[in-house]
């Protein structure tokens, strides 16, 4: 049996890209650009990956780790302001155990010539299955891998 358990944790991270708010919004809402950088992490395989960004929209990224895991992303976007805002509520699952439910706040504000990303998740971690920690520091380096790519595709 399981010990149930609900860890509540709120985040907020901050980037600049040298890109206009514009390009750093498309790598969210185009696909193409959103598959070269979201959940690439070496060792995983994408096993089912789609995109409707829309306000009601869905995007779905199923994959496993070698030797390891297999991981579930649903996410269900809730509000999108073009190149300002994306608001979406997710949740993950881990060898079919639902691990968190969060929702994510994406801010694009102009910064000089570039734009500042502000995320900010509020998630509830369930029954010891994922941690506050670890969620933010993925998101840490989904963070980084949009900044190669757009360095990459200008």
């Amino acid at each position: 049996m399981t010990n149930r358990s609900v860890t509540f944790a709120t985040f907020a991270l901050h980037r600049v890209y040298p890109a206009k708010p514009e390009r750093v919004y498309r790598a969210f809402a185009d696909p193409v650009a959103k598959a070269r950088w979201f959940s690439q992490p070496e060792g995983y395989t994408i096993t089912e990956q789609s995109l409707d960004f829309r306000v009601g929209g869905m995007e779905v990224t199923n994959g496993t780790f070698a030797n390891g895991p297999s991981i579930e992303f649903l996410a269900h976007y809730q509000d999108i302001v073009p190149s300002e805002r994306i608001i979406y509520s997710y949740a993950m699952k881990m060898d079919g155990n639902r691990i968190s439910v969060s929702v994510a706040t994406l801010e694009f504000t102009p910064e000089g010539a570039g734009t500042k990303l502000t995320v900010t998740e509020q998630g509830a971690f369930l029954d010891g299955f994922d941690d506050p920690r670890e969620r933010e520091r993925g998101t840490i380096e989904l963070l980084d891998a949009i900044g190669r790519d757009i360095a990459a595709h200008p």
